[in-house]
This record gives C-alpha cells, sequence and structure tokens, in this order.
C-alpha cells in the first residue's frame, strides 16, 4: 500500500502528517478528506475549478498523468508552480508509491470550508 506524506505551507501547521497503507486508485482529494486535512474543493472533486490545487514535491511519476484540462485549471490557482496539481486528479497509480504532497495556504481561497 502506498504511502503519502502531506505538509503544509501555512506555517501554523507545523507538524507533517502522513498517511500509509493508501490504495492503488485512490485521489489525493479523497485521502484528505479521509483523514481530515484540509484541502478545498469548490467543485466537489470533478476538474471543474482549482481549489484543490497542490503541490508534489516527491512521486509524480506515481500519479495519474496530468491533463489538458487539469493544466488549464491549474493555470487559474493562486500561485502554481512547475509543480502544481489538481488534488481531485492525483490519482494513485501504485501501491508502492511514496508521495509528498504540499498543501497551499487555504486561508486565501473563498469557499468550501469543511
Amino acid at each position: 500500500m502506498a504511502t503519502v506524506k502531506f505538509t503544509f505551507e501555512d506555517k501554523k501547521i507545523a507538524q507533517p502528517i502522513v498517511v500509509e497503507g493508501v490504495a492503488e486508485g485512490t485521489s489525493i482529494l479523497e485521502l484528505t478528506e479521509d483523514h481530515d486535512i484540509h484541502l478545498n474543493h469548490n467543485c466537489g472533486g470533478v476538474c471543474a475549478c482549482s481549489t484543490c490545487h497542490v503541490y508534489v514535491l516527491k512521486g509524480e511519476d506515481d500519479l495519474e498523468e496530468i491533463s489538458d484540462k487539469e493544466e488549464d485549471f491549474i493555470d487559474r490557482a493562486h500561485n502554481p508552480r512547475l509543480n502544481s496539481r489538481l488534488g481531485c486528479q492525483c490519482v494513485i497509480l501504485d501501491e508502492e508509491a511514496y508521495i509528498e504532497i504540499e498543501i497551499p495556504d487555504q486561508s486565501r481561497i473563498i469557499g468550501h470550508e469543511h
């Protein structure tokens, strides 16, 4: 099973969160929901906004390839980088994967709070 380490741009959240035993086919957004990790998702995870924007620090090759549609929405995200992805589209492909994700500061996003 895969391991995903979450770090946070918001320095008020000092400790990384490591989730082990993640099944292949799980998206990063689903994983945040299952483990009560705050990640906005105004469209409900259907690649129709940019609020679940994350940075993939390690393990990009173990995630589903980025689509043209996803790239278009990443361009609308706050502070996109070369390693930007949408959490709803980051589906884990390898159950032996080790992935590191940084969640951007969510306080800059107006929308779904959970």
